[in-house]
């Protein structure tokens, strides 16, 4: 008997989630040395639109999903515009956020979609916050006080911070978009993926080209691009998907916390990104900050 049988099912589930933010947060590395030599916005159309290619079989061979044919204009619709917010700008705004901007300061500041998905679900969703989310919210705007203090933004960086607030706000609505369109049932997660990013990532893709230098990859650029499509993006979101079957929100939301200091020693190890004590403490409160405002979701 090999030693994952012995394993049960909840603790199989939180090893598998663990892996998927491992990837994704490997993510940031692989980027940030892929900007070297590749456009942002033809870099993001290019992972994005290779995972689509990836999971547009499965989709097809299915007997789950959703038939193209069967999809209403109503249907086409808000995947069109949930594939334009989420990839298009969303990944988009990503990319190029993490050209300007350090990816530990950039994986600190997306952390602020927590605390935007939770006040805009209260007009949108209809859904109320309870005392700890509040408090979530306190102890994170002052985990980014503690990181950012004294707040000095060098003139090199108001462009990435810029950019960084544009990802924020696109995140969180796709967020909320997200969940609507799921919420409703009338169409399957993985049509909705399928769809949504195969729409979003071909006018990333275009975009790109038509407003950026074509880039003259090399065999590194490229297998930074097809893993980054195939492993750390199709076969992570299903892994993830599948661990969700398992996990309670609560759970995913404290392992998905995670990636936060995972980034930061992965940034540390890999692009000479140092954290000094101050910072260490901000990080530290702006992750209990985010999982409080997530934990009334479990």
């Amino acid at each position: 008997m090999n030693m994952t049988s012995k394993l049960t099912p909840q603790t199989s589930a939180i090893l598998q989630a663990l892996f998927v933010t491992f990837l994704w947060s490997t993510s940031w590395v692989l980027i940030k040395i892929g900007l070297e030599d590749i456009p942002a916005l033809t870099f993001a159309g290019l992972r994005y639109f290779f995972a689509f290619l990836v999971l547009l079989p499965v989709y097809l061979r299915s007997t789950q999903t959703i038939p193209l044919r069967a999809l209403s204009r109503r249907d086409w619709a808000w995947l069109g515009g949930l594939g334009l917010l989420y990839y298009t700008i969303t990944q988009g705004s990503g990319f190029l956020g993490l050209l300007y901007l350090p990816a530990i300061t950039f994986s600190l500041l997306l952390n602020f979609t927590a605390l935007l998905v939770a006040l805009f679900g209260i007009p949108l969703l209809k859904e109320r916050l309870s005392r700890l989310q509040w408090g979530g919210m306190v102890v994170f705007l002052f985990g980014v006080f503690v990181f950012f203090y004294p707040v000095l933004i060098p003139a090199g960086m108001a462009f990435g911070f810029l950019i960084a607030a544009i990802h924020v706000f696109a995140t969180s609505f796709s967020s909320i978009v997200g969940r609507y369109v799921n919420r409703a049932g009338s169409i399957d997660a993985l049509t909705v993926t399928v769809v949504s990013m195969g729409i979003g990532s071909m006018i990333l893709l275009v975009v790109g080209i038509l407003v950026e230098e074509s880039p003259m990859l090399d065999m590194t650029g490229w297998l930074i691009i097809l893993w980054l499509a195939v492993i750390n993006t199709a076969f992570a979101f299903t892994l993830w998907n599948h661990t969700l079957r398992t996990l309670s929100a609560a759970q995913s939301s404290i392992i998905n916390n995670t990636m936060l200091i995972q980034i930061a020693v992965l940034a540390w190890i890999y692009l000479d990104e140092s954290v000094n004590w101050q910072e260490g403490i901000g990080m530290a409160l702006v992750a209990l900050g985010a999982l409080l405002v997530n934990i009334k979701r479990g």
